[in-house]
C-alpha cells in the first residue's frame, strides 16, 4: 500500500485529467502495455475495487502497490504527460507538476531533480545525419521503398503536412527494426523482453508489436536509451492513422511534433547503422 497522501491523489487527479474516468493519452490496450513494462496486468480484477474505467484502475493501483512502483510508474505518467503539453502545444500546470514531482521524489526515495534543459530539447539540439541505406539490416527492395519514403517525410515536412511526416517515419521504423530482427534472429529471441506464444516460443517477427520490437533492440544495445525514449512516443502518434483514436486523444500533430519524430528517426537508423558512438 502507498503512502500517497490525498492531497497527492488529488495533484495527479488534476494533471492526469481522471476526473472523467478516463486517461488522456491512453486506450485500453496501450494502458495495458503501459503497465506491463513494470509487471503490472492493470485490467485483472484485483485493480477493479472501484470500477473498470482506466481512472478508477488507477486509483486502486496506486492505492494497493507500495511505494516505489507507485512511483516509477507515476514519474512516467508524468512525463508522458509533460510530453503531450510539449508535442501538442498546450501549457503545462507548472505548480501542479512541481507538486507532482515532489510527491514521485518522496515515493521512489530519488532526489528532487534541478530544473535544467529538458530530455527533449536536449534530444532536438543532437546532430543526426541519415545514414547509408546499406548499411541497414533490410533487402535491397525494401532500402529502395525506405529511400523513397524518407524524401516522402522530408517533402510532407516541407509541406507542413505534419500528420503524414509521423505516419511516414513509424512505417520507416518498425520495417528497419523488423529487418533488424530476422538477421539476427538469436539475440532478438534470446532477450528477456521477447514476446512469446501461450506454448513460451518466441513469436515469430511479423506478429511482434512496434512497442516490442523497439524495447528488444534497445534491450540487446542495437538502439540507445534516448532513441527507445521517444521511439515509444513516435510509435503513439503513429497509430493514430485511426480516425477515432486521434479523436479520443485529442492529438492535433504540429510542426514540433513531427520534427520531434522525424529526429527520432534519424537517430535510430544512426543507432542501427552503427554510426552513433
Amino acid at each position: 500500500m502507498s503512502t500517497l497522501t490525498e492531497i497527492d491523489k488529488r495533484y495527479f487527479e488534476k494533471v492526469l485529467e481522471m476526473q472523467s474516468g478516463y486517461i488522456p493519452g491512453f486506450s485500453d490496450a496501450t494502458f495495458q502495455e503501459f503497465f506491463k513494462r513494470y509487471g503490472v496486468e492493470i485490467h485483472s480484477q484485483k485493480y477493479q475495487t472501484y470500477g473498470t474505467s482506466k481512472a478508477k484502475k488507477m486509483r486502486a493501483f496506486w492505492e494497493q502497490e507500495p511505494d516505489d512502483l507507485v512511483g516509477r510508474v507515476l514519474e512516467e505518467m508524468l512525463g508522458v504527460y509533460e510530453a503531450d503539453c510539449i508535442l501538442n502545444s498546450k501549457e503545462a500546470d507548472a505548480l501542479a507538476v512541481e507538486a507532482c514531482r515532489k510527491v514521485v521524489a518522496r515515493l521512489t526515495g530519488k532526489p528532487l531533480a534541478t530544473k535544467t534543459m529538458t530530455a527533449e530539447e536536449a534530444f532536438l539540439q543532437s546532430e543526426f545525419s541519415i545514414p547509408n541505406l546499406q548499411k541497414l539490416p533490410v533487402e535491397g527492395a525494401v532500402a529502395s521503398i525506405i529511400e523513397n519514403r524518407l524524401k516522402e517525410a522530408q517533402a510532407t515536412m516541407s509541406a507542413k503536412a505534419y500528420l503524414s511526416t509521423i505516419f511516414l517515419c513509424g512505417s520507416v521504423l518498425e520495417a528497419v527494426l523488423l529487418g533488424a530482427a530476422q538477421k539476427e534472429k538469436e539475440r532478438f529471441n534470446r532477450s528477456p523482453s521477447c514476446p512469446k506464444t501461450t506454448e513460451g516460443k518466441p513469436k515469430l517477427f511479423h506478429d511482434w508489436t512496434l512497442s516490442q520490437l523497439i524495447d528488444v533492440s534497445c534491450e540487446i544495445g542495437l538502439l540507445k536509451p534516448d532513441v527507445q525514449k521517444f521511439s515509444h512516443g513516435l510509435r503513439d502518434f503513429r497509430n493514430y492513422i485511426h480516425p477515432y483514436a486521434q479523436m479520443l486523444s485529442r492529438f492535433s500533430p504540429d510542426k514540433h511534433t513531427a520534427t520531434l519524430c522525424f529526429q527520432t528517426l534519424k537517430a535510430a537508423l544512426a543507432s542501427v547503422a552503427g554510426e552513433r558512438a
